[in-house]
């Protein structure tokens, strides 16, 4: 500032110098008068015509290098100009963290919506689209009350009660798979809203199931309670001969034993979801698992109620030496599974039909087993839902042949925790078939192991 000042005061002083010597005034303050106002008049022109040219500058869009302009205006332009990019920078790293933010809420399992106070769509995320069928490039602008038209959705949003959520079904909803969507307001703003979804049809499903496990082992150990305490109330107030006591003796351990099994094959579900992974490096023999299961199979055969029917017709058939193939993996779970598919082949097929059970490697590499019947088939509708805990396809039947409906259960959950899958094939009065494929990373040949533990 210094500066300026000296400079101004020496373009007036030259400027009355100049007035002076030239100006035909012979009174000395006349001519200084109208030298100080010539000068003026310059200094006054060229401050016009700089602060034009910052001015012309600043109305430039989008903003340019500032004009190369001496003095004050100068400094002004250089200055707004350092002002212009700092904002800059800062609109830039908002838009930046603007456009993180709209990412974070794309890659959001939940749906999100912003909601104006009139009630329109202002923005929405790709998961609104998948619960509700909102597409923001269609329904912006749009009223949210004429695209979500649930009942259950209208009452809330009209009851201003924003505390709670509520459930309404998802766009995917079908006749037999339904889809629930929770959703729930919240206010914020200036009479905007910020609705949120959530796919809960897993959860509801979880716990539909929670509930009709409960009810099942409630009605599958109520049925023989009921039948032991009636025995015994009818033993303690009756007189019964030798025989008969014998009789309800025998009828009770029946149901003794049932629920033994029942309980029993609960701890086994329970033991299987909460354990770790079968290891892949605990290999044990095919031979002596298939001999153990074979055994069994006959003996079960042999045991049970033949009257003047044949008995079943057992065929093991093999593709290859059984004692020459080993598997990783939990012994005990594996022959359980291979023993529960052959014990129901026998259970639920008529007596003197023909039980299959073979096993094979791939040429994948993959390991088979599967068991078939030629007994009564099962309906499609039922194929789906075999592997459900207590579910039958005819419960009376279940009854008489002391069946859990857990067996098929523990038996997916055994092939899936050995990374295998389990297939179901069957058609009404032909038979039906249940098999399972093992990963070719859980088969090898018994000779391999030999050479194995040779080098090692």
């Amino acid at each position: 500032m210094f500066w300026r000042t000296f400079i101004f005061g020496l373009f007036l002083l030259t400027g009355i110098l100049i007035g002076e010597l030239l100006l035909p005034f012979n009174n000395y303050w006349e001519s200084a008068f109208i030298s100080l106002l010539l000068t003026c008049l310059v200094l006054y022109l060229v401050d016009i015509n700089r602060a034009s040219v910052t001015l012309s500058w600043l109305r430039h869009e989008p903003i340019a290098p500032p004009p190369n302009v001496r003095g004050i205006w100068g400094e002004i332009g250089d200055r707004a100009f350092r002002a212009l990019k700092v904002k800059d920078r800062e609109i830039v790293r908002s838009d930046a963290r603007l456009t993180e933010f709209l990412s974070a809420i794309q890659a959001s399992p939940h749906g999100v919506l912003l909601i104006n106070p009139e009630g329109r769509i202002e923005w929405s995320n790709e998961m609104a689209k998948v619960h509700l069928g909102i597409d923001i490039h269609r329904d912006k602008d749009q009223l949210i009350g004429n695209l979500v038209r649930d009942p259950v959705y209208t009452a809330y949003a009209h009851s201003l009660a924003y505390d709670h959520e509520v459930v309404i079904e998802g766009v995917q909803s079908q006749f037999q798979k339904l889809s629930k969507i929770s959703l729930q307001l919240f206010p914020y703003g200036d009479g905007r809203k910020l609705m949120l979804t959530r796919d809960i049809t897993a959860l509801e499903q979880a716990e539909l199931m929670r509930r009709d496990f409960v009810a099942n082992v409630s009605h599958e150990i109520r049925t023989p309670l009921t039948v032991l305490a009636g025995f015994v109330e009818t033993m303690q107030n009756l007189r019964l001969e030798e025989a008969e006591q014998s009789r309800y003796l025998s009828l009770m351990q029946q149901q003794a034993a049932r629920m033994q099994i029942l309980v029993q094959d609960l701890l086994t579900l329970s033991k299987l979801e909460g354990s770790p992974l079968p290891s892949n490096l605990d290999w044990f023999e095919l031979g002596l698992v298939f001999k153990s299961c074979e055994a069994e199979a006959r003996g079960l055969s042999r045991t049970m109620p033949h009257d003047n029917e044949k008995p079943h017709d057992l065929v093991f058939e093999f593709e290859g030496p059984v004692q020459d193939i080993e598997l990783s993996g939990n012994k005990a779970e594996i022959q359980s599974a291979m023993s529960n598919l052959i014990s129901n082949a026998l259970r639920y097929s008529p007596l003197g039909s023909q039980v299959w059970v073979s096993c094979k490697v791939l040429e994948s590499g993959e390991w088979r087993f599967a068991v078939k019947d030629n007994g009564v088939g099962i309906a499609p509708e039922h194929i789906p839902r075999l592997t459900e805990r207590f579910y039958r396809v005819d419960r009376s039947r279940s009854r008489e042949t002391g069946g859990t409906g857990l067996g098929l259960a523990i038996v997916k959950h055994v092939i899936q925790r050995h990374g295998g899958e389990m297939h179901i094939q069957s058609t009404l009065g032909k038979g039906s078939e249940f098999s399972w494929v093992l990963p070719g990373s859980r088969v090898r040949p018994k000779e391999k192991s030999d050479l194995l533990a040779l080098l090692n």
